[in-house]
C-alpha cells in the first residue's frame, strides 16, 4: 500500500471522480455525451469512445489534485494508456490523483428487497492485476430497494466479506450497498444499513481499513458514527440519480461526508464541444462538488 496516496485519501480536502462505467451503463453516459450506438459498431469500440471520453476529463486542465482526491477507473480503462501512460499511472504520476478500480461483475436479481453483487471470479488474478498496475483500492456496489432486514443484512454480509479479501491483499476496499433513491420508506433502509455495518466495523480486525460509499442520507449527518471510525479512511456519497444541483445540495448538509459522483460529475459534457468549452463546464462542475463536499 502506498502510504502517501493513504494519508491523502484520509486527511486532504476534496472528492472522488468515478468514471467507472461499466458494459451495461456506457452506451447511455456515451448517448448523454452526445456519442450514439451508431457511432460505434461492436463492444471494442464503444469501450475505445468511452476511453477517449475519460482520457478527455482526465487529461483536462481542470481535472487536477486540487479538487480531486482519487479516480475510480472500470477494469478495461486501467489496462489502456493516456499520454502513453497506464491510466494508473497517469493518474497519479502527472495529476496527483489516486486511482481505484471498480471490481464488481454487475448485480443478480432482485432477492429480499435487494440485489447482491455477481460472483466475482478469478477476483485473485484481478487483485494481482491492479497490484502490477499501482492500484490504490477498489470499488465494488450492491444495491437496496426495499427496507428488508433480510436482504440488507444479506448485503452487508456480502461487501465486508469480499472487502475483507481485497483489504488481505493490500487495498482499500470501498464498500458501495447503495440505497436505491426510490427506495419506499429509504429512511427506514437506511437505519437498518448503519446498524448492520455498525456491527460488522465492532467486529472487523483493527488493522483492517475500509471506506463506505453510501447514498446521500435522509436524515443530514446520519453516517458520522461510521466517519469517526478509526477503520474507516473515508465515507463517500454516490449521486444516485439525483441531478447534480440537488446531489450537491443534499451532500452540503452532511459535514466529512465527500462526494463520488459519475454521472453528475460529467453532466453537461459533449464530444462536440470546443477544449475551451469542454473545459470550462467541467471546470464547474469539479468546483460545485468540490464545494458541496468541503462544508
Amino acid at each position: 500500500m502506498n502510504m502517501l496516496q493513504l494519508e491523502r485519501m484520509k486527511n486532504d480536502n476534496g472528492f472522488i471522480a468515478a468514471l467507472d462505467q461499466s458494459g451495461g451503463s456506457t452506451p447511455k453516459a456515451l448517448a448523454i455525451y452526445g456519442v450514439l450506438e451508431d457511432a460505434y459498431a461492436n463492444e471494442t469500440a464503444m469501450f475505445q469512445k468511452v476511453h477517449e471520453m475519460r482520457s478527455r476529463i482526465m487529461k483536462s486542465p481542470s481535472f487536477g489534485k486540487d479538487r480531486i482526491l482519487a479516480a475510480i477507473l472500470f477494469e478495461k480503462t486501467m489496462d489502456l494508456e493516456v499520454d502513453g501512460k497506464y491510466s494508473a499511472d497517469y493518474l497519479w504520476e502527472i495529476k496527483g490523483i489516486v486511482p481505484m478500480l471498480k471490481v464488481d461483475q454487475g448485480l443478480l436479481d432482485l432477492a429480499n428487497g435487494v440485489q447482491l453483487m455477481k460472483p466475482i471470479p478469478d477476483l485473485d488474478k484481478l487483485l494481482e492485476r491492479a497490484k502490477d498496475r499501482h492500484i490504490f483500492g477498489t470499488k465494488m456496489r450492491s444495491v437496496i430497494k426495499e427496507a428488508n432486514q433480510t436482504g440488507i443484512k444479506a448485503i452487508v454480509d456480502q461487501q465486508f466479506e469480499v472487502g475483507k479479501i481485497i483489504a488481505a491483499a493490500g487495498f482499500v476496499p470501498i464498500l458501495e450497498p447503495e440505497v436505491d433513491i426510490h427506495t419506499p420508506n429509504k429512511a427506514a433502509a437506511e437505519v437498518m444499513l448503519k446498524q448492520e455495518v455498525l456491527e460488522q466495523l465492532k467486529n472487523l480486525d483493527k488493522n483492517c481499513q475500509v471506506m463506505f460509499k453510501f447514498t446521500i442520507p435522509e436524515v443530514d449527518n446520519f453516517y458520522e458514527e461510521i466517519i469517526r471510525d478509526p477503520k474507516v479512511v473515508r465515507v463517500v456519497a454516490l449521486s444516485g440519480g439525483y441531478s447534480r444541483e440537488v446531489a450537491n445540495e443534499k451532500l452540503a448538509k452532511n459535514p466529512k461526508l465527500i462526494a463520488s459522483f459519475s454521472r453528475a460529475l460529467t453532466e453537461g459534457l459533449n464530444v462536440n464541444q470546443s477544449e475551451e468549452e469542454f473545459n470550462t463546464v467541467l471546470d464547474e462542475s469539479i468546483q460545485s462538488i468540490y464545494s458541496a463536499s468541503i462544508k
